[in-house]
């Protein structure tokens, strides 16, 4: 089985609507006893699997589920309770478990779920490995003898041992005394985490997003949705505003004047600092999104940004081939290999904060370094699948666009992973030649799909 004939697993795990294949507890239970047989293989002890959730109240059916499944293959299993996506993988290293599952669904809304893995090392599970588990839930669920079958044990110090994982990513000494910062939790996994960690680094902390009740999760709060943090920034005249998604592996902050700092402002903020310190280590990894304004900015610090396909999964390949340690999306996912193994709200959170308190700079300042370049994204849904690139007509008006752009501006058509619909993106100094230019080449786009078909059909 390939990468790309897998069934169920996609970039990021497997994730769905709740209730609908493949996020049905049987399915999930039959994972959980899958992935178990996978990775009982070779262990001479007997296995052990973390798994932890983010708020949404599905999570209680299905951490039943996954419990089920796992202890049938003959598994034990530690159940952290509610924890960010990057506090499990931590856990699942220093608990030097076989693996660590996440049961969350990230940024989406409460009626959606997923489950993904994570190996010993804490980082997303090879391909291979995935393959080898769907192979797996082929099979007929076969359950372990009553002496065999797996132990569930209630890890009751989980959030208070990352919480000390994520102070210890700071310089000693590292005081936020005299700092007041608005966090906001996004109703999700970091509810009961987050505050603490910039608390007992000396905040003054306002919180919001912490009173998660199954439902709330992402729901207007959160990295996806700043609006609210902005507001409560400027009403409490803090110097900052934290935003973190669901599971805590995104981050988006705001400046004492209520101004948004997204993922690859802060990607620039990071990386200028270290360099500043000389921690910086190779380029830094960004993706096919990534403004052009940090490219650019990157570039005047004599740092190289290299693109890697869009998701962290792809950045984080990146990184490790090469042996560098920085890089970021414009969401907000934002890797510091050096300190940890997969993207961390919080921790990227504590960087940004070192470079504050090192400058004695506030934010805004410290992200007028980087330019951002209007950017315009539209969709053009396709009748079919089709590689768009390969149509002439779309390759003269590509042609054409980039050619009024200049040297200081970028064109992108990507297709989407998940719907028949390319995206088009068009960046450039100028917002209204950029939003004109985006127009036009959906439009190109859209008639050359269209011929192209009844090309198809004619013949």
């Amino acid at each position: 089985m390939s990468k790309n004939t897998r069934k169920y697993f996609g970039t990021d795990g497997i994730r769905g609507t709740v209730g609908e294949p493949p996020i049905t507890p049987d399915f999930v239970m039959k994972l959980g006893w899958a992935a178990g047989r996978v990775l009982a293989r070779g262990t001479s002890a007997r296995p052990k699997v973390l798994i932890g959730k983010d708020t949404r109240v599905s999570g209680y059916m299905f951490e039943s589920a996954l419990e089920a499944g796992l202890s049938a293959a003959g598994v034990d299993i530690h159940l952290l309770g509610p924890m960010p996506t990057p506090g499990i993988a931590y856990l699942t290293r220093t608990f030097h478990a076989q693996a660590g599952i996440v049961i969350s669904a990230s940024h989406n809304p409460f009626d959606d779920n997923g489950i993904k893995f994570f190996s010993a090392a804490g980082t997303k599970l090879p391909d291979e490995i995935e393959c080898e588990i769907e192979r797996e839930m082929d099979k007929p669920f076969e359950c372990a003898n009553s002496r065999e079958l797996g132990k569930a044990h209630r890890v009751t110090d989980a959030a208070g041992r990352y919480i000390e994982f994520c102070k210890s990513t700071t310089p000693l000494g590292m005081d936020l005394r005299g700092m007041k910062l608005v966090v906001d939790c996004a109703h999700g996994a970091t509810y009961h985490i987050a505050p603490a960690v910039f608390e007992e680094l000396g905040a003054q902390i306002v919180p919001l997003g912490n009173k998660p009740d199954g439902f709330n999760i992402n729901d207007r709060s959160g990295a996806t949705s700043p609006e609210t943090l902005q507001q409560a920034v400027i009403a409490a005249k803090a110097d900052a505003g934290i935003a973190l998604d669901g599971d805590g592996d995104r981050l988006i902050m705001v400046d004492h004047a209520g101004e948004v700092i997204d993922g690859d402002e802060i990607t620039f903020i990071i990386a200028r600092h270290r360099q500043q310190l000389g921690r910086l280590q190779g380029a830094v990894v960004g993706t096919q999104m990534s403004n052009l304004g940090l490219e650019l900015a990157l570039k005047t610090l004599g740092v190289e940004l290299k693109r890697a396909k869009v998701g962290d999964r792809y950045i984080m390949e990146m990184l490790t081939a090469n042996g560098w340690t920085l890089g970021g999306e414009s969401s907000g996912h934002i890797i510091c290999l050096d300190l940890t193994s997969t993207g961390d709200g919080i921790i990227s959170a504590l960087q940004v904060l070192e470079a504050v308190l090192r400058t004695g700079q506030t934010l805004a300042t410290l992200k007028a370094g980087m330019m951002k370049f209007p950017q315009t994204l539209l969709n053009v849904r396709l009748k079919e699948r089709m590689d768009v690139t390969s149509l002439p007509k779309v390759r003269a008006g590509v042609a054409e666009v980039e050619q009024k752009l200049g040297s200081r501006g970028r064109v992108l058509l990507r297709p989407s992973g998940t719907e028949p619909v390319i995206r088009v993106m068009v960046e450039g100094q100028d917002a209204g030649q950029v939003d004109e230019l985006s127009r036009y080449l959906a439009d190109v786009v859209a008639e050359a799909v269209d011929q192209s078909i009844a090309a198809g059909k004619a013949a």
